[in-house]
Parts: C-alpha cells; sequence; structure tokens
C-alpha cells in the first residue's frame, strides 16, 4: 500500500499499475485514521492509500 497526498496519486496510480501489473484500489484515509501518515513522496499529509 502506498499512502499520498492530493499532488501524488497519479504517480502512486502509475507505479502500482507498474509493480502489480493490475487496476489499483484508490481509498480515502477516513479522518479518525490520518493521525501522522505522511505521503511516501513529500512530506504532506496522506489522503489517500493506493495499493490492490
Amino acid at each position: 500500500m502506498i499512502y499520498v497526498c492530493a499532488d501524488h496519486v497519479e504517480l502512486a496510480l502509475d507505479v502500482a499499475v507498474d509493480e502489480y501489473e493490475t487496476a489499483p484500489s484508490l481509498e480515502e484515509i477516513q479522518s479518525e485514521n490520518q493521525l501522522s501518515t505522511t505521503c511516501e513522496y513529500c512530506d504532506n499529509r496522506a489522503i489517500y492509500i493506493v495499493g490492490n
């Protein structure tokens, strides 16, 4: 699973497709689970989880 901010959603989707060769899922992180989760590509707060 890749935790990303809004700016890096497209990058994470591309990485997931390249890595798993299937359509990835995109889920919004619920506000109670956002305590200290940061984007894997920058230091912004993660808003989405990209995975399979």
